[in-house]
């Protein structure tokens, strides 16, 4: 029987201890800078000498702040859905149609990922412009809500994700339902969808996040603030004359609070997700 004295159990939950504070004291530090005078928190305090709430109403109604969450929730809203009109039908077709060159076709789509993401912005700002080929609803998607949204709708990583997942999807299923008549469009739907709602949550969250976070794109292609994002409106509290900390920090915290929401209420099926990838098949 193996033995174990009281060192050897306390020495985990000391680095687990020691992991969780630092991961989880910077946001400490924010929620704390976000109560703090302008004062107190250029002098880097830890704690504020009293609770400033105004600091958020301020925020909130500084900047434009209202209209950029709006057009943030909607840009991310369509980008979800452009991403699993997309991504799920092209999973299950890596996944469990035999088609010719298809591996060659899912490698090669894979290699795009080793791109960086900040060199495709470049190829991605002249089709938006129209100077590669004609694009519907206008010569040009610059300044237009179809331009923060198509470009994204196609995610290499998300579509690799769900083929994993459906993989596992024993192909007896599918046998049974061909000899029904099924086609792989109807199997999809009444099969295959239900039993990956886990990982088709999970990447949903993943791609609101993504969407929710871009700065760099909507800076490139926006020239008018109709359909600037929330995080336009945080870089707005940098100032040349001193970043306000206190509202950097609390527009932050507001504009987190979404992803926050939204991973709160789906937690048990990104859990889900995450352990049935260890399952082999």
């Amino acid at each position: 029987m193996i033995k174990f004295n009281q060192r050897e159990l306390i020495v985990p939950y000391i680095i687990l201890f020691i992991v969780m504070f630092v991961s989880v004291y910077p946001l400490l530090y924010m929620v704390s800078v976000s109560f703090m005078t302008a004062g107190e928190a250029s002098n880097q305090y830890l704690i504020p000498k009293e609770l400033r709430f105004e600091n958020y109403v301020t925020v909130w109604t500084s900047n434009n702040f209202q209209q950029y969450t709006l057009n943030s929730i909607i840009i991310s809203a369509i980008i979800v859905i452009g991403v699993l009109f997309t991504s799920v039908p092209a999973a299950y077709a890596f996944a469990k149609i035999d088609f010719p060159f298809r591996d060659i076709i899912f490698y090669s789509l894979l290699l795009s990922l080793m791109i960086p993401e900040i060199i495709a912005l470049l190829p991605h700002l002249l089709i938006i412009r129209g100077n590669i080929f004609p694009l519907p609803f206008g010569p040009s998607w610059m300044n237009s809500l179809q331009g923060l949204t198509v470009p994204f709708f196609g995610n290499i990583f998300i579509i690799f994700l769900l083929r994993q997942y459906i993989k596992k999807i024993p192909n007896e299923l599918w046998d049974a339902a061909r000899m029904d008549g099924s086609s792989h469009l109807y199997f999809l739907r009444k099969v295959v969808i239900p039993m990956s709602m886990p990982i088709i949550v999970t990447v949903s969250l993943f791609a609101f996040i993504l969407a929710w976070n871009s700065f760099a794109w909507p800076l490139l292609i926006l020239t008018k603030e109709d359909w600037f994002p929330v995080t336009v409106s945080i870089y707005s509290f940098i100032r040349e004359a001193g970043t306000n900390y206190n509202l950097l920090m609390a527009a932050s915290l507001i504009s987190i609070s979404p992803v926050l929401l939204l991973y709160f209420f789906t937690q048990k099926l990104f859990l889900e997700s995450i352990s049935n990838f260890g399952l082999k098949q």
